[in-house]
Order: structure tokens, then sequence, then C-alpha cells
């Protein structure tokens, strides 16, 4: 995984449809994730690296603070929203990365209309949030293997614990 400079963008979920549109007249397939992506670590790269393996561009769709704060309780994220987008947009593989504050991206996956949606295989496919949208539409849902002990929450824990 290489690193670039910012010539990508974080991008207001409008701002994402109204480029959609020109990619998908441009014949550019599109491929979306999700997550929190607090602390960056070598599953995250493996999963947006795959992530780009399947289509010409990558949208990375994260998490707010007061959306991880919900899911993963106070003291997270340690890392603020902006920094997050801000350290995913220097990797090569990520081309745009859109904040939702929602539970769940699924407005997001509506919004974009993804070719392929991309999530980790700890995801069962009837648990992928937006699968349903993104097959209607003709698009496919990709599970994508996890490297084994690798997540935030494994590496809070070895830091608390030792």
């Amino acid at each position: 995984m290489s690193l670039r400079s910012m010539s990508s963008e974080m991008r207001s979920r409008s701002s994402l449809v109204e480029e959609r549109r020109k990619w998908r007249e441009e014949g550019r397939r599109v491929v979306l994730t999700n997550g929190c992506f607090d602390l960056l670590h070598s599953g995250h790269l493996a999963l947006l690296e795959a992530a780009r393996a399947h289509g010409d561009v990558l949208v990375v769709a994260i998490n707010s603070d007061r959306s991880v704060r919900r899911i993963k309780g106070e003291g997270r994220p340690l890392v603020p929203e902006a920094e997050r987008a801000e350290t995913l947009l220097a990797l090569e593989a990520v081309d745009r990365v859109v904040v939702y504050d929602e539970p769940t991206p699924l407005e997001v996956v509506k919004a974009l209309a993804p070719d392929v949606l991309v999530k980790g295989a700890d995801w069962g496919e009837d648990a992928i949030v937006g699968r349903e949208e993104v097959e209607a539409a003709g698009g496919r849902v990709v599970r994508v293997e996890m490297v084994p002990g690798r997540s935030t929450t494994a590496m809070l824990e070895r830091i608390r614990h030792g």
C-alpha cells in the first residue's frame, strides 16, 4: 500500500452523487466500503487494497465520531473523523471519503448506488447493510477475507492488557 499526495478528497454525499453520474458516463466501476477505520492497521489496508481491486473508483464511507461512540462506546473513536478521513485519503487505493452519521451506511449506499459493495468476511451476507439495494440495481457484494488477529478492538485489548 503506498501513500500519495492529497489529490483525493473528502466529499459530501450530494457531491458524490454528482461525481457518480460522471463516473457512470465514463464507464467506471464504483466500489464502496465502510467502517469506523479508527486506528488504521494492516487489516484495514488489506481490505482497502482488496476493495480497490474490484473497480476503478474506491469510495470509503466512515462513521462520524458520534456514530462510532454509539457503536463502540465512550472513549471511541481514538482518532477524530477528520483525521481518519485524511489518513484514508493519503492511501493510493482510496479515491473519496464520505462521513455518515446515521446508525448504518444504508443512505450512503442508496445515494451512491455502487457497482460493488465490499465488506469483511466477518460480516454474514444477510448482515451486510445495503446488500439488497446493490444487488437489486445489478451490482454485487464482495466479502473479503480478514487478516487474522488484526482489528482495532484487538489492538486496544493488547495495549490495555499487555
